[in-house]
């Protein structure tokens, strides 16, 4: 999954730039006078511009990332899955659009549940059939010190057990590995954070589910 980040964190005027897209995306929806349309348009593409500025893109770029954006506007739902050995250590896979280290997931795709998701995912990006067990974390990235995306994202992450190993079926990571808590590699800080690692470490030894 490829998240597009501002170069620097602009909490304020960022959410207010995803708000207004969020409401010329929830107006075109519902409009059904052609000049609401037109005007939503507008405000979409003022969105848009304010988005390109922030983060360093032309407008058009930013219209291209949201072009399959329709309908009443919602956050964006990122399914990862935290796998753990017999030692203690986390599976991260690395990701081929940066070059840094990730859990496996991404988007959560139609069709599937959040649960079947992750484990397709861990499936496509390391080999590992994994077996779900239980909901470790329900995180809103905006409370999280990512770098600012220009999407509202949702991160549920699961525990996963290893049934079998395989091939990796998918192209986005390029290696994966298990990795000490205290020996992780350079993250990828879009998907996320050494916090976010050691709190899940805490969760899968401890019980309980992390909501933030």
């Amino acid at each position: 999954m490829t998240e597009p980040t501002t170069t620097q964190p602009l909490p304020k005027r960022l959410e207010q730039a995803r708000r207004l897209l969020a409401l010329a995306q929830t107006g075109l929806h519902y409009a059904t006078s052609p000049f609401d349309k037109e005007r939503y348009d507008e405000i979409a593409g003022i969105a848009h511009s304010q988005l390109a500025e922030i983060g360093s893109l032309d407008a058009s770029e930013v219209a291209e990332l949201f072009a399959y954006e329709s309908g009443y506007a919602n956050p964006k739902l990122d399914v990862r899955c935290a796998v753990f050995d017999d030692h203690g250590r986390i599976l991260l896979v690395r990701e081929a659009a940066d070059g840094h280290w990730s859990l496996p997931g991404g988007w959560a795709d139609i069709g599937l549940s959040p649960a079947e998701n992750a484990a397709k995912e861990v499936r496509e990006e390391s080999g590992y059939t994994v077996r779900i067990e239980r909901l470790l974390a329900v995180w809103d990235m905006n409370k999280h010190d990512h770098p600012a995306s220009v999407f509202h994202i949702w991160k549920l992450v699961f525990l996963g057990s290893i049934v079998t190993a395989g091939a990796v079926i998918g192209t986005e990571t390029d290696d994966h590995s298990f990795f000490s808590l205290d020996d992780l590699p350079s993250l990828s800080l879009g998907r996320i954070l050494p916090a976010q690692i050691q709190k899940l470490d805490q969760l899968y030894r401890a019980g309980g589910i992390d909501f933030d």
